[in-house]
């Protein structure tokens, strides 16, 4: 104990001392857009420094176009160009950037720097500056990168953490019972999180990392702190000293955790793979919280047990007999129903999971732009504003650069692409394009028809970059796409790409795991087909619900529109883990059971009776965890959030509860049938414990003076 609270205290402190800021920038090097970027950025620095928008409104036509509007927004970006770090702000009525209605004008603020560069003090003076037109009855509202907010921690944490404790409570039936996971799981988590922030001043961090990481480290902590004090507690209903029991408990249900556990951690780490950055770095700081849950639940859990001593079940919350009293348990009745009809539990399962997962079909991918902002926001309201009065497009510009070095006139060159450009279908307007002849490059700016995250978009860009050939053929220019919008829909592309490679590897490296752990051919086949309808499941429930919009009525989906494109990628890495651990800590009792001496039909009850109440209030605790930031406002956390919180339901209760101990019924004995080539192959984990019983009762017979 004084070891992990020192460790807190020393993290924490280097936390203090070293901590920096996280980035809001989903960039993927090797992607044309992000590849020209670099290529282009000396020579057009206003192409990485940071932006935002400034749009100024009036509620009657014309109300900006002349006399007291004009001149309040004058004065207001006036005085914004004055504000330090502010690289310029072109006047609206000077930079045709007033609506033809004159209801709205924008000004294009320009920072000398990037945007994860901006400071909160410089957004505060941005505000300020504009107070001025908010006086004169003009409304102002702010967008653009610079004030555009992702990966924010929203305190829906809280909400579900109460809702864990009671769970915990009612699970365990004392409050110094459910209070062992919750201190465990807080100082793993508290751990985790000053180490991350520790960081983020030397390594650049993606903004939402520590919100994932503080989801599944605070969700997999309480769980694997619980699967630990449940069985410590069953050791001592069989009679058991603590000391004994809690060995046992980490013998047994230990070696599960740390089994699971490294299913998760793995398949987390196993982001690496899809080659994206930003996501290897949010693989790896959750990774790095479900290892620290790890640790925590074999030393500190222990630990804690050692200070209650009998006194885990004080403070009772109701009575709760350590003994059995004979009766079937809830888990039992169902399992025995099961067991008598699998073939019905079966096809009612998979007619349950199905329907929930036919939308995965329809599954598009992109990532939020300021239209995807709650509601209500600055810079949501921002973005409407100037997609009403100037078009979707407008916020979703594309910037072509122009290679004009082997050109004789690069203007005339530039002028030529972009007449040829102004033919694509889905460009509403070109911009003047700028030339700088020492280098020979020009920029362009295409302005779409349709927005940021519209599937029309990303096929404009598909079709400029189809163009590429003929320019060439024509002018002897060579053209390249990138921009933000550009850069997203690169991005999305690459994700949605990796998706299958992805999807095999996991299923890989949990037949593998699960070959090791259940020393079983038919039980990895089986796990890793639960799995894929959870995955599928769970990612139908999503496009059901952010791209096709249903459900409004219950979560508040800012703009339905494409699916963030790392969701599912995230998706499958956290819910392979988490639906492993279920497998393991059902299947390894079912196991544990037939070891023991049951038939296999009976191994499968004894393996729901002993594990069905802990998994569920597993489920539930994560379900809550999860869910919590499903009701949150955030474009991107929201629908991690409900992701894994259905994904958690259905694996835990529809996979887990009932299509799996059918399965197993149905298998039979052959479920268990293990070649004989691989049995000297393969490492013998024995979480059930069956050396282990061995090893006690030996122990035991030579204290009392028997023969072993």
């Amino acid at each position: 104990m004084a070891v992990w609270l020192a460790l807190l205290v020393a993290i924490g402190a280097a936390a203090g001392a070293f901590a920096g800021k996280t980035s809001d920038q989903f960039t993927v090097p090797g992607t044309e857009a992000q590849t020209t970027l670099d290529r282009i950025k000396t020579v057009f620095p206003d192409q990485v420094r940071g932006s935002a928008q400034v749009v100024f409104a009036s509620a009657t036509p014309n109300g900006l176009a002349s006399g007291a509007g004009e001149q309040a927004v004058s004065q207001a970006v006036a005085r914004i160009a004055q504000v330090p770090g502010v690289s310029s702000v072109p006047d609206p009525y000077t930079s045709d950037a007033v609506s033809s209605d004159g209801q709205v004008a924008i000004g294009l603020v320009t920072f000398s720097g990037t945007a994860a560069d901006v400071t909160d003090q410089q957004r505060d003076a941005i505000k300020a500056a504009a107070e001025p037109a908010r006086a004169a009855g003009v409304t102002v509202a702010l967008g653009g990168d610079a004030f555009s907010e992702v990966g924010q921690i929203e305190g829906g944490e809280s909400v579900g953490l109460l809702i864990a404790v009671v769970v915990l409570a009612f699970t365990l039936g004392s409050l110094v019972a459910a209070g062992l996971p919750l201190l465990s799981a807080l100082i793993g988590v508290g751990v985790a999180m000053a180490g991350l922030l520790a960081l983020t001043g030397s390594f650049e961090i993606i903004s939402t990392a520590p919100v994932l990481a503080l989801m599944v480290g605070l969700a997999v902590g309480i769980d694997y702190a619980l699967f630990l004090v449940s069985r410590h507690r069953r050791n001592l209903a069989d009679g058991l000293e603590p000391g004994e029991a809690t060995a046992r408990a980490n013998a047994t249900a230990g070696s599960a955790v740390v089994f699971a556990g490294l299913t998760v951690v793995v398949a987390l780490a196993g982001l690496a793979v899809a080659g994206v950055p930003f996501l290897t770095v949010m693989g790896l700081t959750a990774s790095a919280a479900v290892a620290l849950a790890v640790l925590v639940a074999v030393t500190l859990v222990p630990a804690l047990l050692g200070f209650a001593g009998r006194g885990i079940d004080r403070l009772p919350v109701w009575r709760r007999a350590m003994r059995s009293s004979g009766k079937a348990t809830m888990g039992e009745r169902w399992a025995r129903f099961v067991v008598r009809r699998p073939l019905t539990v079966l096809l009612a399962a998979l007619a349950a999971i199905l329907p929930i997962a036919a939308p995965v079909a329809d599954l598009s991918l992109g990532l939020p732009g300021t239209g995807s902002q709650a509601v209500g926001t600055s810079a949501r309201t921002a973005d409407d504003l100037v997609s009403a009065h100037f078009g979707p497009g407008f916020s979703a510009p594309l910037v072509v650069a122009v290679d004009t070095q082997h050109a004789a006139d690069p203007d005339a060159v530039a002028q030529a692409v972009s007449e040829r450009l102004s033919h694509v279908k889905g460009v509403k307007a070109l911009l003047p394009p700028t030339v700088d002849a020492a280098s020979g490059s020009a920029l362009l700016t295409a302005i779409p028809t349709s927005g940021p995250d519209d599937s029309a978009t990303a096929q404009v860009v598909s079709d400029i970059r189809a163009e590429r050939a003929s320019i060439q053929a024509v002018t002897s220019a060579t053209i390249a796409v990138t921009g933000t919008t550009a850069a997203n829909i690169d991005v999305s592309a690459k994700l949605g790409a990796a998706l299958p490679p992805f999807i095999a590897v996991i299923v890989g490296i949990a037949l593998v795991l699960l070959v090791i752990a259940f020393r079983s051919v038919l039980v990895p086949l089986k796990a890793a087909v639960g799995f894929l309808l959870s995955i599928f499941a769970s990612l139908g429930a999503v496009v059901a619900v952010y791209q096709w919009g249903w459900l409004n009525w219950l979560i508040d989906v800012p703009k339905v529109g494409p699916v963030v494109s790392f969701v599912p990628i995230l998706l499958i890495a956290v819910l392979f883990g988490l639906a492993m651990d279920y497998e393991l800590f059902l299947v390894s009792g079912m196991k544990e059971a037939h070891a023991h001496g049951d038939s296999p039909r009976e191994a499968v009850v004894d393996g729901v009776k002993n594990g069905a109440r802990v998994v569920t209030a597993a489920a539930l605790i994560m379900i809550t965890v999860f869910g919590s930031a499903a009701f949150g406002h955030d474009p991107i956390i929201q629908p991690i959030g409900f992701a894994l919180a259905v994904g958690v339901l259905i694996d835990a209760f529809l996979i887990r509860m009932a299509l799996i101990p059918a399965v197993m019924a149905l298998f039979g004995q052959a479920a268990w049938w293990f070649p004989k080539t691989l049995e000297k192959m393969v490492p013998n984990v024995d979480m059930e414990g069956q050396q282990l019983s061995v090893s006690f009762e030996r122990d035991r017979e030579r204290k009392v003076g028997q023969p072993a």
